[in-house]
């Protein structure tokens, strides 16, 4: 029989309480593993759960950093538009108050133009005054149409056929006896030839009777 060795007899002489607290001892270290282990998957999650946080914090940042530089950028470049229309604007405003007085003083100054009023004055004197400031309106209303109306063109007056309008004044040329006399032609002309074949069926009937 072989000879044992002193391990194995050191082994086979533990106590039996010895080996049950071998069988314990290993089963707390397997636990422990067991319960590191999970720790180490909770904190795994964790992890991964917070780095997807930053990821979407890290992208809403950016978006925000973008947005707010592609909406300053059109502000600004809006704002300078807005001036610049706003500066047009009042400029416009201005020319067309500083035109609305001008005409508004010709007009007056038209209007009390009365040649029946003379009486007893220098008519003469009277006329060339009179005269003078139809040229001087006449002057300032050319001068000041284009103005009003830009989009016009230099030879045409924009104030015709609004006034025309204004008081239902009918602005197209008048019309000469020629162009009536070929109208009421063109109007007649079929009742003519209608009453001519008319008479002509009456003869033929005439006739054959």
């Amino acid at each position: 029989m072989p000879e044992r060795t002193r391990h194995d007899e050191q082994f086979l002489d533990l106590p039996a309480e010895d080996e049950a607290t071998a069988g314990e001892h290993l089963d707390t270290q397997v636990q422990k593993a067991q319960e590191q282990l999970l720790q180490l998957k909770r904190q795994q999650e964790l992890i991964e759960r917070q780095k997807r946080e930053l990821e979407e914090l890290s992208r809403r940042q950016e978006q925000l950093q973008s947005g707010k530089a592609e909406m300053i950028e059109k502000f600004t470049r809006a704002l300078v538009v807005v001036e610049r229309e706003s500066y047009d604007a009042q400029k416009r405003v201005e020319q067309l108050l500083a035109i609305h007085d001008s005409f508004q003083q010709h007009l007056d100054m038209l209007e009390s133009i009365n040649p029946k009023g003379w009486e007893g004055l220098d008519i003469n004197k009277e006329l060339s005054k009179s005269l003078s400031a139809i040229d001087d309106a006449r002057t300032e209303y050319t001068r000041s149409v284009p103005k009003i109306s830009p989009e016009s063109d230099p030879g045409d007056d924009p104030m015709a056929s609004t006034v025309g309008s204004s008081y239902g004044v009918s602005m197209e040329p008048a019309r000469d006896f020629v162009y009536w006399l070929k109208a009421g032609t063109a109007f007649t002309l079929p009742l003519i030839i209608a009453l001519i074949i008319f008479v002509m069926l009456i003869l033929s009937a005439i006739s054959h009777t």
